[in-house]
């Protein structure tokens, strides 16, 4: 295994973690319908306990999407999670939110009442995805930040990644391009809770809003991805020479898309997988829309970090200094740590076993109005 290898071996991991993450925020988005007025209690209870099953698996998966990259490539992990704190504070003050409002939304200690936690974890259905698109469309737009890494060797401020300004990652509120990525993850976790609801919920009137949110959903979510998706194409992009110099260059992810065949496929198919969950679970009397959805998500979502990492491609690139720019070959670990790693990522086929079959213990008959008449967990 040579180092290169390794280097784009555990770039596909960390794309692949990402792609589950996005996929896995349905339990965000299905939690937007704790405010639908249409549903009386026992039906928003119903909805309550069936995200409350799987948001542990959201959470986990975001911290194994951190730790990774973190283990893999430590110097993006210092530059953004040190530099633009406040995005990644305010992600996690918000899944903090989330595990206390399923914990205490119906317990008789509860002071502050069901209502409060209602909004809480409709909150976390907002603020979560938006700041996931938003963080991963400064991968394209680029961030404020200089890296030095001579100045580790500075004892007396061995700081290698310095941020620009005191915005500290908010200013990408700023660029329109990462808040369009930010807005159509909300409309896609939207679509893709209201399709995990349809699955999984027997109930007619719940079935009957679901499919009538996800119609809703479908053009704002067009809306915001398709200018996305052309603004991409058409800006241009960061490039990497042989000897590792950064510079711009016209179409740069038009180019990459062209030029690397499996990625332009893996968009083509995921969008169209989505879609066609869309159309099934809009459409037709199908619950299975969650099935296509989902893993057209997680293809669109690996091949958008392909797009930004692969082809000699700047994935975290600097609007200050050019050069500063992070690459998927200047911010990994170092070979042996890659290695040992791989070793170790060996065991997530059998992770991946296990939550299948939790999954399907968890949701075998589906969950029905008896399933909460009983004092349930949330």
């Amino acid at each position: 295994m040579s180092y290169e290898f390794l280097q784009n071996y555990w770039w596909c991991l960390v794309s692949l973690l990402g792609g589950l993450l996005v996929f896995l925020m349905f339990v965000q988005g299905g939690n937007l319908h704790l405010g639908n007025r249409a549903l009386d209690e026992q039906r928003r209870s119903m909805i309550l306990n069936s995200t409350g099953r799987k948001w542990e698996l959201t959470f986990t998966t975001l911290v194994t999407f951190g730790g990774a990259f973190f283990a893999s490539f430590p110097l993006f992990y210092s530059t953004s999670f040190g530099g633009a704190y406040w995005v990644w504070i305010l992600l996690l003050i918000s899944f903090v939110f989330q595990a206390v409002s399923y914990e205490f939304f119906n317990k008789k200690e509860n002071l502050l009442g069901s209502k409060t936690f209602s909004i809480a974890l409709m909150a976390n259905g907002v603020l979560a995805p938006f700041l996931v698109g938003t963080a991963v469309g400064t991968f394209f737009t680029g961030s404020d930040f200089t890296v030095n890494k001579a100045a580790i060797a500075d004892a007396s401020s061995p700081v290698i990644s310095t941020w620009g300004n005191g915005w500290h990652g908010l200013e990408a509120l700023g660029q329109y391009h990462a808040v369009l990525l930010g807005c159509t993850l909300i409309m896609l976790t939207a679509i893709l809770g209201s399709l995990y609801l349809l699955n999984n919920v027997d109930d007619d009137e719940v079935q009957a809003q679901m499919r009538r949110s996800v119609k809703m959903a479908t053009w704002p979510f067009l809306f915001f991805f398709l200018p996305w998706l052309i603004i991409l194409l058409v800006r241009p992009g960061y490039t990497v020479d042989a000897d590792g110099v950064i510079g711009m260059e016209r179409f740069k992810y038009l180019h990459n898309l062209l030029q690397m065949p499996i990625v332009l496929a893996m968009l083509i198919a995921g969008v169209a997988l989505v879609l066609l969950g869309i159309w099934k679970g809009a459409l037709t009397k199908s619950r299975k829309g969650i099935w296509f959805a989902g893993p057209g998500t997680v293809l669109v979502v690996m091949s958008v970090f392909f797009l930004a990492g692969f082809n000699g491609t700047a994935y975290y690139p600097s609007c200050t200094d050019l050069q500063s720019s992070l690459t998927i070959s200047n911010s990994c670990s170092s070979y042996f740590t890659l290695k040992v790693m791989s070793w170790v990522s060996l065991l997530i086929p059998f992770v991946l076993a296990y939550i299948v079959y939790a999954w399907r213990k968890m949701d075998k008959g589906g969950l029905s109005k008896k399933d909460v008449e009983d004092e349930s967990k949330y």
